[in-house]
């Protein structure tokens, strides 16, 4: 099959560990685009953690941002998509991270908004985007929040992932924080965008279809986006869930780059 459109994942895909590109995984984009095919990006990050990158692979069409819940077109910065969470919820999680005594990280669409309780933290939350704003707690909350991370030890972190669990319309996941041992973060965000929903969104957007997509990436959050593609390459060592639903799986490791580069070559020879 001719596939018509190559969806990235950033981090550990296109990035390496050191968060630089590979020149090979470059000159294979460039050939790609230079044939037809539309070159996106469906990250995790912000649209101002994900420019960088764009540019550097001459993107210049829409893309998909926070697991799908921000949709733009970057040669005009025109949103296509914004989902962010209702002020109910809002509400709700600055009052059960405050009970909890977490670390608050609130994510609008192109920036992220602590307090001094977060600044030991700006560092690894910077990997969403570099655009941080230090501000008072009151004003972290006025954002119109996209998703939001919250850092603690793993007792409290655990008492809030309890109470948000009985939440209806939130989606969240916990994770370790290796850079800070013994703390856990939990990020979340309005539940119903994925990284599926955002790919089919952008075949949309193009007048295509998923089955007319190839994806790449290495994570849990990249399982979606696995399920509706064409087909779909998982990173060499990602994890075992992950390798289930992707078709293929890369010789490239994760975080080692030209594993964009080889992901054409199998897909499109």
């Amino acid at each position: 099959m001719a596939y018509r459109l190559l969806a990235l994942d950033l981090d550990g895909t296109l990035f390496r560990h050191d968060k630089s590109i590979d020149a090979r995984d470059v000159a294979a984009i460039h050939e790609l685009a230079a044939s037809g095919v539309i070159v996106t990006i469906v990250t995790g990050r912000l649209l101002t953690g994900a420019v960088g990158a764009a540019r550097t692979c001459s993107i210049e069409g829409a893309i998909a941002c926070v697991e799908g819940s921000h949709l733009v077109e970057l040669a005009s910065r025109r949103t296509l998509l914004h989902h962010a969470m209702a002020p109910d919820l809002v509400a709700l999680l600055r009052a059960t991270f405050a009970a909890n005594g977490l670390a608050t990280f609130v994510f609008d669409a192109e920036t992220i908004h602590h307090d001094h309780r977060g600044a030991s933290y700006a560092a690894y939350v910077g990997t969403w985007s570099p655009e941080l704003r230090l501000v008072e707690e009151e004003v972290v909350w006025r954002a119109a929040p996209l998703a939001t991370v919250a850092i603690g030890p793993p007792e409290p972190v655990a008492a809030a992932l309890a109470d948000l669990a009985r939440v209806p319309g939130l989606y969240t996941v916990s994770f370790d924080l290796h850079h800070h041992p013994g703390m856990r973060a939990i990020l979340v965000r309005a539940e119903g965008p994925t990284k599926g929903t955002a790919l089919a969104e952008l075949c949309r957007n193009a007048g295509l279809t998923v089955a007319d997509a190839v994806a790449v990436g290495d994570w849990v959050n990249d399982i979606p986006m696995f399920q509706v593609a064409g087909r779909s390459f998982a990173m060499g060592g990602a994890p075992d869930p992950v390798v289930a639903v992707a078709t293929d799986v890369l010789a490239t490791h994760v975080g080692e780059g030209g594993g964009i580069a080889e992901a054409i070559r199998r897909a499109w020879g």
